[in-house]
């Protein structure tokens, strides 16, 4: 018996075949200043990771990206997460059994994702609160946010105000548009220069040298080397700086704005620079051109 055939009448009506060819996305959300939210808001820790959508087929898995590439080789770790010290965080059933479920409520989906599974290593269940007040807890222990969604909200692939997010710190993903020469004792490079999107515009954010420790500086150029190849890019560097504004540094390699970097900073300058950036990572899962200054809803 499926799970599904336990759904009252009205949510099984919901129910819709998935296809071969049927696509699923992660949601997308939007980002908020907002405290206050009404009864029916549910709230999760806001993970510091990258998003993939999971197949699974009988043993076989597959995982995607939310621009529907599998990132195997970007992230190999996530492919064999029995392997090393990798946990998959689990917050949405998107289909189940042949059928697909993005329809359905949240919080039904959520019911059907903690039964369907027997969450052992490395598979944890996201773990949520409903109400409209949000955890006293909310910004402690170092947490980067929360996600506040509609309970009984559908999945959506384009962002909606049905899903929030509300950030502890001030962060978002930029562009890398070129990177310094690395100076002194330093390896890897010197910072790197980011930026993010108006139209088709790649406007400059700043430098980012914060935040990497000297294998994270080696690693970083090795990836965008790797990031290239994959991309079928002959070469990631370029001789033209690919931002609109004036770039004023030294020993400076422009590259293709390609990959995409997380960066945390305490706000924006009247200039649109970043003021005491930091570099967390990098990702190769969203279009450059969708990289665009995040900026609250109220």
């Amino acid at each position: 018996m499926s799970l599904l055939d336990r759904l009252p009448p009205a949510e099984r009506e919901r129910l819709r075949e998935a296809g071969p060819k049927t696509r699923e996305r992660p949601r997308l959300a939007v980002l908020t200043d907002r405290r206050t939210f009404t009864d029916d808001m549910l709230f999760e820790r806001k993970l510091d990771g990258v998003r993939v959508v999971a197949l699974r087929d009988g043993d076989r898995l597959r995982l995607l990206s939310r621009t529907g590439k599998v990132p195997n080789y970007t992230y190999p770790e996530d492919v064999e997460a029995g392997r090393v010290s990798v946990l998959r965080y689990l917050f949405d059933l998107l289909r189940l059994d042949g059928r697909r479920t993005t329809a359905l409520p949240l919080r039904t989906r959520k019911s059907l994702l903690r039964d369907a599974l027997d969450f052992r290593t490395p598979l944890r269940y996201t773990p949520h609160r409903v109400g409209r007040r949000l955890p006293a807890d909310a910004c402690g222990r170092g947490r980067e946010g929360l996600i506040a969604e509609r309970a009984d909200g559908r999945s959506v692939h384009h962002r909606s105000t049905d899903r929030l997010k509300l950030k502890c710190a001030a962060g978002q993903e930029l562009v890398v548009g070129g990177f310094t020469e690395p100076a002194g004792s330093r390896v890897g490079f010197g910072a790197l220069l980011v930026g993010r999107y108006e139209g088709e515009r790649l406007r400059y954010a700043g430098k980012v040298g914060t935040g990497c420790d000297p294998d994270t500086l080696e690693g970083l150029r090795a990836r965008l080397a790797r990031l290239a190849r994959l991309a079928r890019l002959a070469r990631l560097e370029q001789d033209r700086s690919p931002f609109a504004d004036e770039v004023r540094e030294r020993a400076v390699h422009w590259v293709r704005p390609r990959p995409a970097a997380q960066i945390a900073f305490t706000e924006w300058t009247g200039a649109g620079r970043l003021r005491h950036p930091r570099h967390l990572g990098l990702r190769d899962d969203k279009r450059p051109t969708d990289v665009i200054r995040e900026r609250g809803t109220p």
